[in-house]
């Protein structure tokens, strides 16, 4: 069945990581040994920074004598030069590259040149006007660069469909007052939301509408 029956978008609205494309094997190796050289508990520590930027996880932890901001390039750094294993979901470099120009973007925590690194990495597209660390100052779960990034494509997020995957963005995409799909790919427990999930892109197609919006519609579905 269709995503959302019934209903239209002005645009689409991709996490990243997790959701077009999986990093996680990669992120957690250059976190892992970052977490290790701090002292802490790795296994307990990686859950907890999946979805948001580095600068904030690390502002979080509160470590004496810790420099966030010199960590969190550190970080940056580390992940640029690791891009083993990153791939694209399934289905995922059709179903970008079906959409329209301009109707979609990328919003990310990960800095501008990690993000490129990533996609390139990855066999997917840059989008136009992609948001980045860089452009906000509030990251996830604050709704700030899904806002920006519906402004930046001249529609509200009220119109938009955003597709994430780690609770800190679904969170930010609520408050934007944005849709929310969920890509349920790279989770390993069960994620209870009210949201519609998917494991992967394969068989959606997008249709544009009478009015001049962008409908989800799966495979063999009018």
């Amino acid at each position: 069945m269709p995503l959302f029956p019934d209903r239209e978008f002005a645009a689409f609205l991709f996490d990243m990581d997790g959701t077009v494309l999986s990093s996680i094997a990669a992120a957690e190796r250059v976190w892992g040994r970052w977490a290790r050289r701090h002292g802490l508990d790795v296994e307990a520590f990686l859950p907890t920074m999946h979805g948001k930027r580095a600068v904030d996880t690390i502002r979080r932890l509160n470590l004496p004598g810790v420099d966030p901001l010199a960590e969190a390039d550190w970080i940056t750094r580390a992940e640029i030069e690791d891009v083993a294993d990153v791939h694209a979901i399934e289905g995922a470099a059709a179903f970008l590259q079906a959409l329209p120009p301009g109707r979609w973007t990328i919003v990310t925590s990960s800095p501008l040149p990690l993000a490129r690194r990533r996609l390139e990495a990855a066999g997917l597209t840059a989008p136009q006007r992609m948001v980045t660390a860089e452009d906000i100052t509030r990251g996830k779960p604050a709704p700030d660069g899904f806002l920006l990034a519906a402004e930046r494509l001249g529609v509200s997020a009220r119109e938009c469909l955003v597709f994430e995957d780690a609770p800190a963005g679904i969170e930010a995409a609520e408050a934007s007052g944005a849709a929310v799909a969920v890509v349920t790919t790279t989770h390993t427990h069960p994620l209870d939301t009210p949201h519609p999930t998917l494991r992967s892109y394969a068989g959606l197609r997008v249709e544009p509408t009478a009015a001049g919006g962008l409908r989800i519609v799966a495979a063999g579905q009018a």
